[in-house]
């Protein structure tokens, strides 16, 4: 019966939201979107290819925004892992807390949400999207990281303790050996999410690729839409292939 009442509540909440969802939207334009789809479609093709001259050097900026926004997310998310992990923080109590807190607080807001606040911080560019993405970088690093190094191999910690070793030594000789493999796939994996990311920072003003997007859809030039999005799907492919290589050299 318990199971039974479950189910029941969860279909009532169900029908309940999608209740709120129906009077929210508009059904005539839900059914004309094949329609405008197909007609977009049919002015976005084909693509404007001579738009090609000025998109090298925003995509150059898009790479950049993701490696160095990369770069300066790994320099500040280790040191945040040692805090945060159960055999490496200074204290459980007070440090331990803090770290995790970092941890957290820069995964839950959005690469985009963060473009936005810095922006009106230290104005639009390239800069501002490096920011926001190290900042949005630095939980996702810091989270795999710290897992890592709480799961490494204590007897070869014991071991180098025995030799009265001080603590910068067995970091150095007993746990970074045992975490660099980690650490390498992980700067990889996090680097092919932040090429995505940054193709949209654009959008908000943060540069690369994504303003050129955002400019030519202002001004409905489909064709160039086309081949902005090709421009995309090209550099996230070669990303992805980059990636899975230096990850399968490293593993």
């Amino acid at each position: 019966m318990v199971r039974w009442f479950g189910w029941l509540l969860g279909v009532a909440a169900f029908l309940w939201c999608w209740a709120q969802i129906s009077d929210a939207t508009t059904w005539f334009f839900v059914w004309d979107a094949p329609r405008i789809a197909g007609d977009i479609l049919g002015r976005a093709t084909p693509p404007r290819w001579s738009y090609i001259e000025n998109l090298w050097w925003p995509i150059w900026d898009t790479l950049n925004i993701a490696t160095l926004g990369t770069i300066a997310a790994l320099i500040m998310a280790v040191p945040v892992a040692f805090l945060a992990a159960r055999n490496t923080t200074p204290s459980a109590l007070f440090i331990r807390p803090v770290a995790l807190f970092i941890i957290v607080a820069t995964r839950s807001i959005n690469s985009l949400i963060w473009a936005l606040l810095l922006i009106a911080i230290i104005g639009p560019g390239v800069f501002a999207g490096i920011v926001a993405i190290a900042i949005r970088s630095i939980g996702f690093c810091a989270k795999l990281l710290y897992e890592a190094i709480e799961e490494i191999d204590r007897t070869q910690v014991e071991a180098i303790n025995a030799t009265g070793a001080s603590r910068w030594q067995v970091m150095a000789w007993g746990i970074v050996p045992q975490i660099a493999p980690a650490f390498a796939g992980i700067a990889v994996f996090r680097w092919d999410i932040n090429i995505r990311e940054s193709t949209v920072l654009g959008l908000v003003g943060a540069g690369g690729i994504g303003l050129q997007l955002q400019g030519s859809l202002n001004t409905l030039a489909w064709p160039q839409v086309s081949l902005i999005l090709l421009v995309i799907l090209l550099a996230v492919v070669i990303s992805e292939w980059v990636s899975a290589k230096v990850r399968g050299a490293i593993i």
